[in-house]
């Protein structure tokens, strides 16, 4: 008997055997929907803490983890605050570095990063400080992102809501703010100028 002669015998003895144990059961499909998993923060019984929501392995990394580079994760580098951003500064950095000043630091420091606020004016133990004057002006952009992530004073760390590069975008945006805050009409080049003389007249 040949190869595919012996595969279709044992296939009809297979089929044979099946249909004398009777019909295969409807697939249960609720059992998809409705599965038995453990939900985050409740009891789990198997566990010897009881907890269903298990803590990493020791030596666990984050996969979003950027590792190797200071300039981007710490804003320091051998001891000093970097003084560029190691990132590229576009028009699309900046309008996300807006959206996350204004969601995330407007509330204290203003929209304006003035430090004039709803929230400042019920602030009685320390008001928010202006970030367009000293010293803050004055703060490298390293540090400016230091205090974002680590916090300072009564500000929080931002580093849980803001990932790094956020972070950027907002120290980049700031400095724009300030810029555009304390700017003279004789410091503009020439072009922008004639432009910003055009639309005061």
């Amino acid at each position: 008997m040949s190869s595919v002669g012996c595969l279709l015998s044992l296939a009809a003895v297979a089929l044979a055997a099946g249909a004398c144990q009777g019909v295969l059961p409807e697939p249960d499909f609720e059992r998809m929907i409705d599965q038995r998993n453990y939900r985050p923060y409740t009891e789990a019984p198997r566990f010897p803490d009881g907890r269903a929501m298990r803590p990493p392995p020791e030596g666990t990394v984050d996969r979003r983890r950027i590792v190797g580079r200071p300039a981007l994760t710490d804003g320091v580098v051998e001891g000093r605050y970097v003084t560029e951003s190691p990132i590229p500064v576009d028009g699309a950095l900046l309008g996300r570095g807006r959206d996350r000043f204004e969601v995330f630091c407007a509330a204290c420091h203003g929209l304006r990063g003035d430090g004039s606020s709803e929230v400042a004016l019920h602030m009685e133990l320390r008001k928010p400080p202006s970030l367009l004057n000293d010293p803050v002006r004055s703060f490298p952009p390293g540090r400016v992102f230091q205090v974002i992530s680590l916090g300072y004073g009564l500000m929080p760390s931002y580093a849980a809501d803001l990932p790094v590069e956020d972070r950027w975008a907002t120290v980049a945006y700031l400095s724009a703010l300030q810029l555009s805050q304390a700017s003279k009409l004789a410091d503009l080049p020439a072009d922008v100028r004639g432009a910003v003389e055009r639309s005061l007249r």
